[in-house]
């Protein structure tokens, strides 16, 4: 089935005995992008050799993205017990999914230079470690929103924490049009209103929540939709003219916040 394949498929980019079957090359892009992707130690996470933007990792066991794995493991091991269709699959999936999370806690769990825990972006098992974030999900913003960790985590709370600072996440960007998060995909000064619309929808603070919807609805350039980023300093110089991705999630926002802290919305 597609799930087992799923399965078989994350074991393999465990990489505990060898690269597997998955190679890509860009043609004129960087040798990183080229292979088998960077080399990792083994360690029990599972290798991304892409971000969910398209960008190459730096280093590829992506922190996000395995909490995001050991998140639909377990989904996918409750609705195999529960329904009943494959008790022993179901083990499979709960077990895998022990042995991420685990790993998350020896190798993804680091001291900022504050000497915080928090959540790397990526290692690579060796000790190398990349403190950043990118505007596509999952990213560590966006954790709660997956459902892998509580908004009020002491990791997750030092984490968000540096992700939406400039002194402490390289691609934390303000300008005269708004704040955010921005994306190697494009370059630093795009401002990505996907990552405004996660600080909201995982902020517990009716300032943050009310301000992130302010840029939101100062920065659509006068289209009525979100757009893949947007420049800094000037909201009308923006990609992508519908980006599906960023509307859907901004009309989740809106529903959340309607349900949640409706008097925002009249402010």
């Amino acid at each position: 089935s597609a799930a087992k394949l799923i399965v078989k498929t994350f074991k393999e980019q465990q990489r505990k005995e060898n690269n597997g079957s998955y190679s890509w090359e860009r043609k004129g892009q960087a040798s990183v992008e080229k292979g088998f992707g960077r080399s990792v130690r083994p360690v029990g996470l599972i290798f991304s050799m892409f971000r969910p933007s398209d960008d190459a990792t730096l280093f590829p066991f992506l922190i996000s993205s395995n909490l995001f794995a050991a998140v639909s493991l377990r989904q996918l091991a409750e609705i195999c017990s529960k329904t009943g269709l494959d008790i022993a699959f179901a083990t499979e999936c709960t077990a895998l999914a022990d042995e991420v999370n685990n790993a998350i806690q020896q190798y993804g769990i680091v001291n900022n230079q504050a000497n915080q825990k928090v959540f790397a972006y990526e290692v690579d098992g060796f000790g190398s470690v990349y403190f950043a974030d990118d505007a596509n999900v999952p990213s560590l913003l966006s954790l709660p929103y997956i459902g892998a960790v509580k908004r009020d985590d002491p990791v997750y709370v030092n984490t968000r924490k540096y992700l939406l600072s400039e002194k402490t996440n390289p691609y934390y960007t303000k300008g005269k049009a708004g704040e955010g998060i921005a994306s190697p995909h494009i370059n630093k000064d795009m401002i990505w209103p996907m990552a405004i619309i996660l600080r909201a929808m995982t902020s517990t603070d009716e300032k943050e929540i009310l301000d992130s919807l302010k840029i939101l609805k100062a920065t659509h350039a006068g289209t009525g939709f979100m757009h893949e980023s947007f420049y800094k300093d000037d909201a009308t110089k923006y990609t992508r003219d519908w980006f599906a991705w960023a509307n859907t999630l901004f009309g989740e926002l809106i529903i959340k916040v309607a349900e949640e802290n409706p008097r925002l919305l009249q402010l």
